[in-house]
């Protein structure tokens, strides 16, 4: 039975970072220093307790977001470690949508890279407050004042720096905190695990006075009540301080930053303690807004447990070929045996079992309550994305955004008799990522997997291997293109025929519309909305959708279009479903194939870092490639290139820089936009 927690003793928080940032390390070190583990893992030795799935360890990298729980100081925290790797930032998006703080990972040597400011700029989409890491003190290069000022240009933030690095020589020993206005030295011989404070040496008092100068300062500006007294030169209490800095951190004002080394085990416990100190219990925030599933009106929950149960489903997993959902519990409490309603599909659930979680352990408890974040068994139906609520107090909260595929590649197994298995095994992986979609191509009878980039597709097809015990072949990649249009049409048919011994009659007019790029596929009934029966009016909308699926040039998904639905003609006792619907694609199809259409592809955004003697064979090999050059940036001997190119002129990318910087550039990949493919 879980012991009963108080919701302001709770933290809920992600790890966030670009990828080799170092956030597993971070997340590995507070996991040891909290007593959660007793033998720190490395990621480099495929060791990390996070990085639990075989092909994490194998590269390296972390693939999938993984849970954990610990406490520090008398708090419960719920932590999750996210992936860096663009092809899984899906992984990111669905952690921050039901997480309430962030410790977002920055590499003291590479500062603000690409994929920082893309997890930085998904944080800000749900209002994440956030506390800044600058890691990697240690390394050769390392510069914290540079990711102070990259933190401010190209994140937009401002930075509450509360710990200066402290180095002697060329060596980082440990950090200045302005708060305590101590110097902080981490104990080699206990692993980081004790630390002492001293006093500040004269040669830093100087660089200490100004950056505690700076911080006052920024809190000033914020607070009247610390304006009042750093103007008149009393001494401000440390407890004020942290009250003034938790209040600020909370309301996105600024960002507090602290710095170490979690390899080399410094820096972890002020960082545990900004934590618990400067992040938002579930009550320090507003109450959760859902809507009301019959009128759409806004309603509120609060986190208590008197409240009706609500939770959002923000990820479905497999682990041992059994389903798990995770949920972040809003409001009220769950016990197993309870029969719950899923709101977004409208059906009726009963939870078999509940978890909590430590990476790929789970451990059984017979509740939960607001606050929490749990894996539950007995959702068949539920996807990402789903409100779990209970039938009496109905509520539905905002979905998850999803992402659009941007590669494909055919995979098909190496025995002809798995066929049906494979199929049933995707749609497994397609509840589980709702960035991942497969379909049989009917012209080929090939079977089509598409997602987020090679290594993406990649990591699937050895999963199915491993935990299904499957082997599979993968082919070439594929591009997913788009179909839009460059001009207005109209375009109208008759569906005029007999079907068995009923006659079918129905006749729809239609005008397609060209829209700016990134608006993607919508439509306008308003004309004919009230004006016919309701099975006659969702016939029509569904002929409207189903025609967004494939376009008149190769049959690729339609974007960037406005369709507008402007006469339809009844005739009594003839019109049925089956006409209009038919009608209605037949209608659109024919404005399409008048209003000029283009074939739309994928653009991806580049960023490459490479020794600036191997400058000019880049931005020429990008040229070849028909891609563009947006900025180069000098930094020290290196350049940083970012540019957009065409990702069908991408593949083995990685080989070829390789090739061209003798192994010494490397680049991140992003999706961008789609454009007119020449």
């Amino acid at each position: 039975m879980a012991k009963k927690r108080d919701v302001k003793k709770i933290r809920n928080i992600g790890i966030i970072a670009h990828i080799d940032a170092g956030k597993t390390t971070v997340t590995e070190r507070i996991l040891y220093y909290t007593g959660k583990i007793y033998k720190m893992g490395e990621v480099h030795e495929g060791t990390a307790t996070m990085d639990w799935m075989p092909q994490e360890q194998e590269r390296g990298i972390t693939i999938t977001s993984a849970v954990t729980n610990f406490e520090w100081n008398g708090i419960s925290v719920n932590l999750i470690d996210t992936p860096g790797h663009v092809d899984f930032t899906i992984e990111v998006d669905r952690s921050l949508r039901v997480l309430d703080g962030a410790v977002v990972v920055f590499c003291a040597v590479g500062g603000v890279e690409p994929q920082s400011e893309t997890v930085w700029h998904q944080a800000d989409k749900y209002k994440v407050p956030r506390i800044a890491f600058v890691n990697k003190m240690d390394r050769i290069g390392a510069n914290f004042d540079d990711v102070i000022l990259q933190m401010v240009e190209k994140l937009g933030t401002k930075p509450l720096v509360l710990q200066i690095p402290y180095f002697e020589g060329d060596k980082f020993y440990g950090v200045i905190d302005l708060l305590k206005e101590r110097l902080i030295f981490w104990k080699e011989e206990s692993l980081g695990a004790e630390l002492e404070e001293r006093e500040i040496p004269d040669t830093f008092l100087d660089v200490f006075e100004k950056k505690r100068e700076n911080m006052l300062e920024i809190l000033a500006d914020y607070d009247e009540g610390i304006a009042e007294k750093y103007l008149e030169g009393e001494d401000i209490d440390y407890k004020e301080l942290l009250q003034v800095i938790r209040r600020g951190t909370i309301s996105l004002e600024f960002t507090p930053v602290f710095c170490g080394s979690a390899l080399k085990n410094k820096g972890i416990q002020p960082l545990l303690d900004g934590i618990i100190n400067f992040l938002p219990s579930p009550l320090d925030l507003p109450p959760v807004k859902g809507y009301d599933v019959e009128t759409g009106e806004e309603i509120y929950r609060k986190p208590i447990e008197k409240e009706s149960f609500s939770a959002l489903l923000f990820k479905v997993m497999m682990l041992e070929g059994r389903k798990h959902s995770f949920i972040r519990i809003y409001s009220g409490s769950v016990s197993v045996g309870d029969v719950v309603y899923n709101s977004t599909k409208r059906v009726r659930e009963k939870i078999s079992r509940i978890f909590m979680l430590h990476s790929n352990k789970r451990i059984r408890v017979e509740s939960a309550s607001a606050g929490e974040i749990v894996a539950i068994m007995g959702l068949k139906s539920g996807t990402t994305g789903d409100t779990i609520c209970t039938e009496d107090a109905p509520i539905l909260f905002e979905k998850i955004d999803t992402y659009i595929p941007v590669i494909s590649k055919a995979i098909e197994p190496k025995r002809n008799s798995d066929l049906d298995k494979l199929q049933e095994v995707l749609k497994k992986f397609e509840e589980e990522d709702p960035s991942f979609m497969s379909k049989v191509d009917e012209e080929s009878g090939q079977t089509i997997i598409s997602g987020m980039g090679e290594l993406h597709l990649e990591i699937i097809a050895e999963r199915i291997r491993r935990e299904f015990n499957l082997p599979v072949n993968l082919g070439n990649p594929q591009v997913i293109y788009r179909e839009s249009i460059s001009s207005e049409a109209e375009g109208e048919a008759i569906f005029d025929k007999k079907i068995g011994d009923k006659n079918h009659y129905a006749r729809v007019k239609v005008k397609v519309v060209p829209l700016s790029r990134g608006e993607g596929y919508r439509y306008n009934l308003d004309s004919i909305y009230g004006k016919v029966d309701e099975s006659l009016f969702e016939a029509i909308k569904s002929g409207v959708i189903e025609s967004s699926y494939g376009g008149p040039i190769m049959g690729h998904p339609l974007t960037d279009i406005l369709v507008e639905v402007l006469e339809i003609e009844v005739k009594r006792e003839l019109s049925s479903e089956i006409a209009f619907k038919a009608a209605t694609m037949q209608a659109i199809h024919e404005a399409l194939k008048k209003a000029d259409p283009i074939l739309l592809e994928p653009i991806m955004k580049l960023n490459i870092v490479v020794p600036e003697e191997f400058l000019g064979n880049v931005v020429g090999d990008i040229n070849s490639r028909k891609g563009k050059v947006i900025h180069i940036q000098s930094k020290g001997v290196v350049s940083i290139v970012d540019a957009e190119v065409p990702l069908s002129n991408l593949f083995g990318y990685s080989t070829d820089l390789r090739s061209i910087s003798q192994g010494r550039g490397n680049f991140n990949m992003l999706f961008s936009h789609f454009e007119k493919k020449e």
